[in-house]
């Protein structure tokens, strides 16, 4: 822990236009603390993670998942779908080739409306194996998802900041 550290805030923007594919990175960070003759980690993330449109239906609160693998969207509680096409994050990780690096998400990022309603993202989930490994060309491309929870019974644009670090092992 602590040789190389790369960190990045990425904006979560709700709702999101969808990603067209590998686009300039909109949000990156390089390491300017590398040692000689490794790569510095840089992240970049291309899409946003999104959920689209959504309904509360009461003032009860509920929940909707954007699934790290696939970008599907389910919802629970008062909380409905109204369509529109959900995102995962996307991003991409470059470094010195072959070497093990552990990435951490948040266990909380709390979201907020310009009208001040509040609403929580949890339960963050990537498409990463169990000991992630950059590639010969020094690249590991990830997704992640997430649960948001809204339980102010005000629905809004929510918006909030997910901090995602890298570090080599």
């Amino acid at each position: 822990m602590g040789r190389s550290l790369a960190l990045l805030i990425a904006a979560l923007l709700l709702p999101s236009a969808p990603a067209s594919g590998q686009e300039a990175c909109r949000l990156c960070y390089a390491d300017p603390m590398a040692k000689p003759g490794e790569r510095p980690l840089t992240i970049e993330i291309w899409a946003d993670l999104s959920f689209a449109k959504l309904a509360l239906v009461s003032r009860g609160g509920g929940s909707a998942r954007v699934d790290a693998n696939s970008g599907s969207k389910t919802t629970q509680g008062d909380l409905i779908d109204l369509g529109g096409s959900a995102v995962n994050g996307r991003g991409r990780i470059t470094g010195t080739p072959l070497r093990r690096v552990r990435i951490d998400l948040p266990a909380r990022v709390p979201m907020t409306t310009p009208d001040g309603a509040v609403a929580e993202l949890t339960d963050f989930t990537t498409n990463l194996p169990a000991d992630p490994q950059l590639d010969a060309n020094g690249e590991l491309e990830f997704t992640f998802g997430a649960r948001m929870t809204v339980t102010s019974g005000r629905g809004g644009n929510y918006r909030g900041r997910i901090p995602i670090s890298v570090d080599y092992n």
